[in-house]
């Protein structure tokens, strides 16, 4: 029934080889004992991920570091940070923070927050809340929704509350 067709090359004499078995390693039994899946056994069909969820909105923020010189005219930008020199005009700005080293001079700056902890001079409109350090010297024209002066904080200038908006 079964016969050697004369195109087959020839065998070699003695048993035939075996087939390698499978090793299996710890990770492999371990994960497969988890999805109570052989580790032999066909991996799942991938399936396609979903839509990614959409990335968190990332913030604006421009950081003038210590040491850094900066003027002009900054616009869009949620969070400038000054830890250097800069004479600047904001445009639809969020909010300033001045930090100890920081000095913000011969500028106008309209925003919803403000945090000096360094120098301010200039005109300066803070929507919201305006929070002067202890170590923070604002100078100038200068108006607020509402303020918190620590103590040692300096202001100076001409200082008027905004009118409440209801």
């Amino acid at each position: 029934m079964f016969r050697k067709k004369d195109s087959d090359p020839p065998r070699p004499a003695g048993p035939a080889p075996k087939a390698p078995e499978p090793t299996f390693s710890r990770a492999a039994a371990d994960t497969a004992a988890e999805s109570k899946t052989p580790s032999w056994a066909p991996a799942a069909p991938e399936t396609k991920p979903t839509a990614p969820a959409p990335a968190p909105a990332m913030e604006k923020r421009l950081i003038v570091g210590h040491g850094i010189s900066l003027s002009g005219e900054i616009t869009a930008c949620d969070r400038l940070i000054v830890e250097g020199d800069v004479q600047v005009t904001l445009n639809q700005t969020k909010a300033i923070e001045i930090s100890e080293t920081g000095k913000f001079t011969n500028g106008k700056a309209e925003v919803d927050e403000a945090e000096i902890s360094g120098v301010y001079e200039g005109e300066l409109t803070v929507r919201g809340r305006l929070l002067i350090r202890s170590t923070g010297r604002v100078n100038g024209t200068v108006r607020f929704g509402e303020i918190e002066v620590e103590r040692g904080g300096q202001i100076t200038g001409s200082v008027a509350m905004l009118p409440a908006t209801s």
